[in-house]
């Protein structure tokens, strides 16, 4: 398995990794599946902002991905960061995860990154276990900021000091 720079190559595995959680899943509040102008934006904003935007991959085959970005918008939060860390099913438990959050904090700490944040469904208890694991810390939960499948949704917020 190896970690690289994703490339405009891996936007419909990005696709394929992301359409069933957006569709089945609360690990991702949002019910807009975005299409390939809106990856391609996505990955030029990032690198524009000399962000992350990882893949991990295995035999050529894209298994998930990693990137991360400013926590809120204004310049006060300069140097506080929101990951976001994805696999597809048959990568989960495999330990890409842990590897693609640390090559995530490594990158963020060369930046100059003080802060990490993880935003997670207050239901999500593996992913919860996952930031726990790998040294994150919940600050907050942010009850009903969410609106999902007809319900309401518990916003719990991770951090870790890089």
């Amino acid at each position: 398995m190896i970690l690289r720079d994703v490339v405009h190559a891996d936007i419909p595995a990005l696709i394929a990794i992301m359409a069933p959680v957006i569709r089945d899943t609360t690990a991702s509040f949002s019910d807009e599946e975005r299409d390939e102008a809106g990856w391609k934006a996505m990955i030029a904003a990032r690198h524009a902002a000399g962000r992350a935007f990882l893949v991990a991959e295995a035999d050529g085959v894209v298994l998930g991905y990693g990137t991360y970005d400013q926590f809120r918008s204004n310049n006060g939060y300069r140097l506080t960061m929101e990951h976001s860390i994805y696999l597809s099913p048959e990568a989960q438990g495999r330990g890409l995860g842990r590897k693609l959050m640390v090559a995530l904090e490594d990158h963020a700490r060369a930046a100059g990154v003080h802060s990490m944040f993880g935003g997670i469904d207050a239901d999500n208890a593996s992913s919860i276990a996952f930031h726990e694991a790998v040294g994150y810390a919940q600050v907050a939960r942010l009850p009903q900021v969410g609106f999902k499948f007809d319900r309401w949704l518990d916003l719990v917020l991770m951090q870790k000091i890089l």
